[in-house]
């Protein structure tokens, strides 16, 4: 079994040396998402949750190029740079999200790339 990389032009581009996703076998491992606008290549301005809802879009946009869904999400971790924007976080991630809910964890950082207030990572299964 081999790996292929997945990406798009409906999420931002890496910010480094890796892929956007990447396929093996019937899973999609998607990179951590940041706020980013994919059209500007800029971070988001607003509150935690215009944040939230733009990473998630983009986890999405990267998990439907590689033959995948919101829905076939196994494992989600969010990484936050102040714990404190938990509850306003989980507000916008239960309108991308529905039962059952994918496994997840929530961690608070030290810091993200590019000065980012949240960044979301998630592991996918790809319907036969």
């Amino acid at each position: 079994m081999s790996n292929e990389a997945v990406s798009t032009e409906k999420a931002p581009k890496a910010v480094g040396p890796y892929s956007q996703a990447v396929k093996t076998g019937n899973l999609l491992f998607v990179s951590g998402q940041l706020p980013i606008d994919p059209a500007t290549g800029s971070m988001v301005e607003g509150t935690i949750q215009d944040k939230t809802r733009r990473s998630l879009t983009n986890l999405a946009a990267v998990a439907e190029a590689g033959g995948t869904s919101l829905k076939n999400a196994v494992k989600v971790t969010v990484f936050l740079a102040d714990i404190a924007d938990f509850a306003a976080a989980n507000e916008v991630y239960k309108e991308f999200f529905e039962s059952p809910f994918p496994a997840r964890s929530a961690v608070q950082v030290a810091a993200l790339p590019l000065g980012g207030q949240i960044e979301i990572e998630a592991i996918f299964s790809i319907p036969a």
